[in-house]
């Protein structure tokens, strides 16, 4: 045997059994892994011996494969594998899908920041769109397009007159839905339409041309209005407000259509401008407070006058506001543009504005002291929705008195505005002063603009020097006293341009 030989001459025997020495040497024939270590190959390497055993000289599965060897082993990876799991891939398309959702929504939502009609036309596509799925009058969302309650012609009357429509919880949806739309009409117009005017026109301060866009949009609203109340209100008894009528046969628990749609979609104005205030998209006037209570008091007399059917009392009230604030918002525009009429049609508007708001306003509040107890029934029956009673005129005396009260308030302020017009020729609103931007006051002291007589044509600087003014007065100074022929002033300048004209 070869593996006695060796041993023989060494003069040491092997400590394996002879069936052991033949496996052995028979693995080392065949087997193609590197042979074990046992306890005599340790001994022989203490040793420094070499064994009888013939050994292969490497061993493919011990060195390293051949092949691409810079691809690392799947166990050492930080990160997943390169080709990844059925798993990880819906995993993966589902962030993907994540992902592009929030960057759509994020793009949306910049695009409503920046044109702010864009967000209210969106959610009233998508309340018409899923009415056009199954345009019918069983579609909920039927009431907030059209009118409800239509009631049907008593048998034998004439078909050509209109049909009556009742009052519901409905009429919520169509009030809220145009509060969408008129919030759409408004940012769309104010945007697209009279910012660009505003411009060419020549205004150029933002807070001003903010001012001008917020009056032209809501000249135009009364001007469709105005005229459209006085129509409805010469279809009724109530013209032209003849108060008698307001209370005979009440309770006025029907109307025609268009009393129903000129009624709800005034709500549907009053409701849009309060959240135009409740968001701060205008800028808070001095009188913000009054603002405001103006507005809970109109909306508090709306819902008041359409559930408990005071509508005729109501719909003259539109009127008296709606024709009034036309007046008034022209005359601001007028004043923006530095208009030669604002002196004298600031004269209509106070003539206007005090007929309405005053004169038949307290009409309306004696006749509930002498009418509106003796005129047409007074009792509470909530069965028979007879609502004329002790305690609603309380009520309707207590609101209409609370606008009137801010009405003279506004009142003094603009036979304020008409005493400074007459005696300094300004006509500026202490309600809505406007303050220039950095850009704008940056642009005036480089001097871009001039008049012919070199002086500087902006606000409260002239030849270089600020001035400091305090309600429309410049304050004076020790080494410079203020006087009313003072070049620099509003008063000089205005009468200077009237020369200029003439």
């Amino acid at each position: 045997m070869l593996t006695s030989a060796p041993a023989a001459r060494r003069g040491t025997h092997s400590p394996l059994p002879p069936e052991f020495a033949r496996v052995k040497m028979a693995s080392g024939d065949v087997e193609p892994f590197p042979p074990l270590q046992t306890e005599l190959s340790k001994k022989e390497k203490r040793l420094g011996k070499s064994g009888s055993v013939r050994r292969r000289k490497s061993s493919g599965l011990g060195a390293e494969l051949p092949g691409d060897t810079s691809v690392p082993a799947f166990a050492t990876l930080g990160s997943p594998p390169a080709t990844p799991t059925e798993p990880t891939r819906e995993k993966s398309g589902r962030r993907s899908k994540r992902r592009s959702v929030r960057r759509a929504l994020s793009k949306y939502r910049r695009i409503c920041m920046r044109h702010t009609w864009v967000g209210p036309l969106t959610l009233a596509l998508i309340i018409i769109s899923l009415y056009l799925v199954n345009p019918s009058p069983k579609n909920p969302l039927s009431a907030a397009l059209f009118l409800s309650y239509p009631l049907p012609r008593e048998p034998g009357s004439d078909p050509s007159t209109p049909i009556q429509y009742g009052k519901g919880a409905r009429d919520f949806a169509f009030v809220a839905f145009y509060t969408i739309i008129f919030s759409f009409t408004r940012e769309f117009l104010m945007q697209r339409f009279i910012r660009p005017l505003a411009i060419r026109w020549g205004i150029r301060n933002r807070a001003k041309q903010a001012r001008f866009m917020e009056q032209f949009y809501t000249a135009m609203y009364f001007a469709v209005y105005g005229p459209f109340g006085l129509y409805v209100m010469s279809r009724t008894p109530v013209w032209y407000f003849n108060t008698t009528a307001m209370y005979e046969g009440y309770p006025h628990k029907t109307h025609e259509g268009i009393f129903k749609a000129y009624y709800l979609l005034q709500a549907s104005y009053w409701a849009q401008q309060m959240i135009v205030l409740l968001l701060g998209l205008e800028k808070p006037r001095k009188d913000f407070k009054e603002f405001v209570a103006h507005h809970i008091i109109t909306l508090t007399l709306i819902w008041c006058s359409y559930r408990f059917h005071f509508t005729y009392m109501g719909l003259a009230i539109y009127i008296t506001m709606d024709i009034s604030d036309f007046f008034l918002a022209t005359s601001k525009v007028l004043n923006y543009l530095d208009s030669p009429i604002t002196g004298p049609y600031f004269f209509v508007f106070m003539c206007a504005w005090g007929y309405l708001r005053h004169y038949v306003n307290l009409r309306v509040l004696y006749s509930i002291f002498t009418e509106f107890k003796t005129v047409g029934p007074y009792e509470l029956n909530w069965e028979t929705q007879q609502y004329k009673c002790w305690i609603s005129q309380i009520i309707t005396f207590g609101l209409l008195a609370a606008l009137q009260a801010v009405n003279l308030f506004w009142w003094f302020l603009i036979c304020r505005i008409a005493y400074r017009f007459i005696r300094y020729s300004t006509a500026d609103d202490d309600r809505s002063e406007y303050e220039e931007s950095d850009t704008e006051e940056a642009g005036e002291k480089k001097g871009t603009k001039k008049t012919h007589n070199g002086k500087a044509n902006g606000n409260g600087v002239s030849n270089g020097t600020p001035k400091v003014f305090l309600n429309g007065e410049e304050i004076s100074t020790p080494d410079k006293p203020t006087s009313a022929s003072d070049p620099g002033s509003i008063g000089s300048r205005v009468r200077e341009r009237k020369k200029n004209q003439s």
